[in-house]
This record gives C-alpha cells, structure tokens and sequence, in this order.
C-alpha cells in the first residue's frame, strides 16, 4: 500500500466512525484487507488515530471555512475527507498542496462532482490560515 492508498484507507475508516462503528482490527482486516505490518499501515492508522482524538480541535479549524455550512450539513463522505487533510494540515508533516490535492482526488472518486472544487476551497483556507499562525508550514 502507498501513502495515497493508506489516506484512502484512513479516509474509509474515519468514514465508518462518523457513522457509529469503532474502525478496528475486522474492519481493517476483513473489509479494507490491510495487514498490520503492509507498508504505509502505520500511518494509516496514525491518521485514523489522530483525527478520533482530536476531532472537536479538527472541527473549530474546519468550521469558519465551511462558508454557511455547518458540520452537521457537510456530508459524510466529504467531512471524513476533510477532517483527515485538515489533521494531516495541522500536523506540517506534509506539503500543503500533497495535503490538498490528495483530499481533492479522494473527494472527485467517493463523493458527487461538486465536492472536489468544496474541499479544495476549505482546504485551501484552511492551510492558508495554517501558514498565518504557525501552526503549520507549508513544505513546499
């Protein structure tokens, strides 16, 4: 697996939370098909980790980007792609524009047409605003 696969993975994970599961080890295995020690797993599951215990700070981030909508209105496929590349935004590790192209092409294969021009949008501002306060660089 490589790392656009395990965004992807994690993505789905984070996916099956919002809507009530627990992203555990049947999921990963049965379902996702993803071997604990299959390259990339770690981080997929640093991601996964990373957004269920920080979602109240990863949803502030995200809100005042979200132009008149509410978290509660984004849907889900869309806010779990969201919340994954705002994670990985605040974290710096990653060039902002892998980061953000990386949620867009998420976006244009699991959610509707219109999705990919709204994360790019949120995301953008997101890092932008990320890169005001320090709280992230940009790597590129």
């Amino acid at each position: 697996m490589d790392r656009t696969m395990a965004r992807a993975q994690a993505m789905k994970l984070i996916y099956e939370w919002e809507m009530g599961g627990d992203g555990g080890e049947e999921t990963r295995l049965n379902l996702l098909e993803v071997k604990p020690n299959e390259r990339e797993a770690d981080f997929m599951n640093r991601m996964f980790e990373g957004v269920v215990a920080n979602v109240a700070a990863i949803d502030e981030k995200l809100t005042p980007f979200l132009k008149g909508w509410s978290i509660d209105r984004v849907t889900r496929v869309d806010l779990a792609i969201l919340r994954l590349a705002a994670y990985e935004l605040m974290l710096g590790e990653t060039p902002r524009g892998v980061v953000i192209n990386e949620a867009v092409e998420l976006a244009n294969q699991y959610s509707t047409d219109k999705a990919g021009g709204f994360v790019n949008g949120v995301l953008g501002n997101l890092g932008r605003a990320l890169d005001e306060d320090g709280s992230a660089r940009d790597g590129a």
